[in-house]
């Protein structure tokens, strides 16, 4: 049984106090209902989001199970009020449609169906849990430096537009060298330079400071995470790649079958059955959206022109031959799949990465 499914079991089962606390969290107040053990609203009020306001809730309700959705400010509450004593579950929100789908959404309604649910069954809550604090503050470095490469993009893309319909078309290289080059290009009218000139400056700081996250990302892997090092071993997979992968698993053991963290990434397909259909759907888009796009970037590369032969790539070009439009789309995700399956395995096992395992295996057969 998984780690996580494995806690709330032994929640479920061990002796908590009566009272069921359903928290409806907001950016300034959130609303608290509190119901005991039949299933009767005790009190509702609401409190400030603050420390101080959260604490007090955990003298006046020692023990209690509290039920909150998942959040911006989940993280940090359910593991103070954890701190305190309290019994916390997470709710996955995407789950909840008896909240979300409610003509009368308020809420007040909100932390009521919090509490009801929590007190007759968890797992009707599809709990989650949350990452360590370690590891929230590592990924901000990667979320940070997103942001700054999505800002260049966004710059570079501006100035090229607004030059293009001056007549002035200039060269697309790559963005780190983009400020350079438009210099150059731009060094025979110097008035339209003048103007350009602040927003290259620009440019060339977010490049400075993406390089400084660059390094800081390679030092937490040498110091605080080197078991993202193994994983770069395939070719495709970088230092942002691999430190991602780890801090959003966090434990390679808390997936029984090793197959299971591709439909934590989103990365198998919906399905609908009842009676004799049975449809085929695109995938879930479950879990966290940013690694799923670093596996599906990786595994682009792998069925690419650079990629190297292995049988990810092999693999994939074998589904891009069956034709069809979506041919292509459909075998770059299941390589994606694949490839969160193979990066837990190796980080799990402790191996090392084969990229031809079965020629490898043919190669020492006939060597003997």
């Amino acid at each position: 049984m998984p780690a996580v499914r494995l806690q709330f079991c032994l929640m479920k089962n061990k002796l908590i106090s009566k009272t069921v606390i359903g928290i409806d969290l907001g950016d300034k107040k959130h609303a608290i209902c509190v119901v005991d053990q039949e299933g009767n609203i005790v009190a509702e009020f609401s409190i400030e989001n603050r420390r101080r306001e959260l604490a007090e809730l955990s003298k006046n309700y020692p023990g209690s199970l509290v039920a909150m959705e998942v959040s911006t400010h989940s993280p940090w509450i359910s593991r103070l009020l954890t701190g305190l004593g309290m019994n916390v579950v997470v709710a996955n929100a995407r789950k909840l449609r008896v909240i979300y789908t409610n003509e009368r959404k308020c809420d007040e309604y909100d932390a009521q169906m919090l509490a009801k649910l929590a007190r007759v069954d968890i797992e009707l809550l599809h709990p989650i849990t949350h990452r360590s604090k370690d590891s929230q503050q590592d990924l901000l470095m990667i979320k940070l430096r997103d942001t700054l490469v999505r800002q260049r993009v966004t710059a570079i893309s501006s100035i090229r537009s607004s030059l293009k319909a001056l007549g002035f078309q200039l060269p697309a290289p790559s963005s780190p060298s983009f400020a350079g080059i438009a210099r150059a290009e731009l060094e025979q009218n110097p008035e339209l330079l003048l103007l350009v000139e602040p927003a290259l400056c620009a440019i060339d700081e977010l490049s400075k400071r993406i390089l400084e996250f660059d390094r800081m990302i390679r030092g937490a892997i040498k110091t605080k995470h080197p078991q993202a090092q193994r994983l770069q071993q395939i070719t495709g997979v970088g230092p942002i790649t691999s430190l991602c992968f780890v801090l959003t698993v966090e434990d390679e053991q808390r997936f029984s079958e090793t197959r299971d963290v591709a439909a934590y990434f989103g990365l198998v397909p919906r399905r609908f059955q009842s009676g004799d259909s049975d449809k085929q759907l695109p995938i879930s888009k479950t879990g966290n959206r940013y690694m799923r796009k670093m596996l599906v970037q990786s595994a682009q590369y792998i069925m690419g022109h650079f990629g190297p032969d292995c049988e990810l790539r092999r693999y994939g070009l074998r589904l891009t031959e069956r034709g069809g439009a979506a041919a292509k789309k459909k075998a770059v995700i299941a390589v994606a799949r694949k490839l969160s399956v193979l990066l837990l395995t190796l980080w799990k096992n402790q191996s090392d990465y084969q990229p031809l395992r079965d020629s490898q295996t043919t190669t020492v057969i006939q060597a003997s």
